[in-house]
């Protein structure tokens, strides 16, 4: 079993105001839980960027455009209420949709089993024309498409247990027949979107909802009935997970309360769909997490699951 961990020092360089909860400390943390000599197998490489083409799988280049105009020479500058850039910002976002095209690149050629990428900006917030939520572009959204047009992927589903829901994902696949978007959130919080009713054109949306205090049972219920049957009725040739562990009970931002062992759970779920759909080709993309006890913990029972296949 090989599971290729990619990260790079340029997203460390991608700078948030003081206070920001998307900050380049995530990333230490997970960094020191993966050093642990229990990830002394995983196969280490340094994500390189993409092509901005790539970005043009899932935006408009109007989009790129803007995003690379916004970016300033010093200092901060606001894309929106939440999404601030910084001179290395763009670079850092290239270089996570460069590791994410790596992973799937790498599960089609059968180099490696499966994969997660430690990477900011995060992305599932990110819509077709709108950078929000911490994200500047959509990279689960790019690699879906990398897969289909580079790799003959006819279906690819994506699986967000971040507890926002990737509002940006939905909306750029509300039409699309040929990916299926599963999402477990909670519900109220931003973005507002996600309700189970929101299945989009041809029903290939999928929300489960979870309430302020819910804890792993309800997750693992809504999980089960919700997410991994879809997947059975769908099908895909590869699953990309939008592996988001602010629905961590020591998480600021929301009011979940999973624990280590609900990640480790749906991490090996999600395994044995990829075993029975998708040859095994499962990848995995960092999006939220703010407690650094709470992030080094669940990336690492995640990661763990993954190197166990």
């Amino acid at each position: 079993m090989t599971t290729r961990l990619l990260t790079n020092p340029v997203f460390l360089e991608h700078l948030v105001p003081a206070g920001h909860p998307e900050r380049p400390d995530r990333l230490r943390a997970i960094e020191k839980a993966l050093g642990d000599e229990a990830f002394a197998k995983l196969d280490r490489r340094e994500a390189q960027s993409a092509d901005e083409s790539a970005v043009i799988l899932a935006h408009p280049e109007s989009h790129l455009a803007f995003v690379k105009r916004r970016i300033p020479q010093e200092g901060l500058a606001r894309l929106d209420a939440d999404a601030s850039v910084s001179p290395t910002s763009f670079e850092a976002a290239m270089t996570a949709i460069g590791g994410a095209l790596e992973l799937v690149d790498g599960v089609f050629a059968g180099t490696i089993d499966n994969g997660f990428l430690a990477a900011r900006p995060p992305g599932h917030h990110a819509e077709k024309e709108t950078a929000m939520g911490f994200c500047l572009f959509n990279t689960a959204a790019v690699a879906a498409r990398h897969a289909q047009r580079a790799r003959g992927a006819e279906r690819v589903a994506i699986v967000d247990f971040d507890v926002h829901h990737g509002n940006g994902t939905q909306d750029i696949f509300w039409a699309d027949p040929t990916v299926l978007y599963c999402s477990t959130h909670q519900m109220p919080l931003y973005p507002g979107t996600g309700a189970k009713g929101e299945t989009g054109e041809h029903g290939t949306i999928v929300n489960a909802p979870l309430s302020p205090g819910d804890a792993g049972e309800h997750f693992r219920q809504a999980f089960k009935d919700r997410v991994l049957s879809a997947i059975d009725d769908f099908a895909p040739d590869l699953i990309i997970v939008s592996a988001g562990f602010d629905a961590h009970h020591r998480d600021p931002l929301a009011e979940i309360n999973l624990i280590e062992d609900d990640f480790d759970w749906a991490t090996g779920k999600l395994l044995d769909a990829a075993g029975r759909h998708a040859s095994n080709r499962l990848v995995s993309l960092l999006e939220g997490g703010y407690d650094l006890a709470g992030l080094a913990g669940s990336v690492a029972a995640h990661v763990n699951r993954l190197m166990r296949g």
